[in-house]
């Protein structure tokens, strides 16, 4: 008799394998986070992001957050931390925590904006983690709204302010918190955006 599988792990899980084919193909998603819903793209195809600025009418000089499941994805951004700083960071992660850390170049231009650091959040929302897991790398994820129009905290406003725009939409709920992702300064341990 053939093995009975669950249909919400079978749905999640053919969820997260067509998200993370669509990010591979250089598509635009939007999917539930910690706080709001984002919207995520390869980080390394330039193309895809600016269709994702230019979705979010954001300009590309204030930069983005990368996001990842696995904090090893980073570890390449994160060597160059002293003990300190690195502390700091491991003490929040993961967790809805996004630091600012000195890129020295290793990230492109359409992810740093005009910043010499870049944003790193080690999430701890299990189908967000997931797909950075099954995309192989950190994701770009920024809050899933035009400039100026409320985070989306539910996938029906998602729908709305972006219509059939997308290439896929889905992930399950939110984590339920209410503000977004803190953001800190990992060289001068200051608070940026309050969490």
């Amino acid at each position: 008799m053939p093995e009975k599988t669950h249909p919400t792990l079978f749905s999640a899980g053919l969820s997260l394998a067509t998200a993370a084919r669509a990010l591979a193909a250089g598509g635009v998603i939007a999917h539930p986070t910690e706080s709001v819903w984002g919207l995520a793209c390869d980080p390394n195809n330039p193309d895809a992001v600016a269709r994702l600025l230019k979705l979010k009418n954001r300009p590309l000089e204030k930069g983005l957050i990368l996001v990842s499941g696995d904090v090893d994805h980073f570890s390449g951004l994160l060597h160059s931390l002293n003990g300190d700083q690195r502390a700091r960071v491991d003490a929040t992660w993961p967790g809805p925590v996004t630091w600012l850390v000195p890129h020295f170049g290793q990230v492109p231009p359409w992810i740093s904006g005009v910043h010499h650091s870049v944003a790193l959040r080690h999430t701890n929302h299990p189908f967000t983690a997931a797909l950075s897991r099954a995309f192989g790398g950190p994701i770009v994820s920024t809050s899933a709204n035009p400039a100026g129009c409320q985070p989306p905290r539910h996938k029906f406003q998602v729908l709305r302010y972006f219509g059939d725009e997308l290439d896929f939409v889905g992930g399950g709920n939110t984590g339920g918190r209410t503000a977004p992702s803190e953001i800190r300064d990992v060289t001068s341990g200051r608070i940026v955006r309050a969490g």
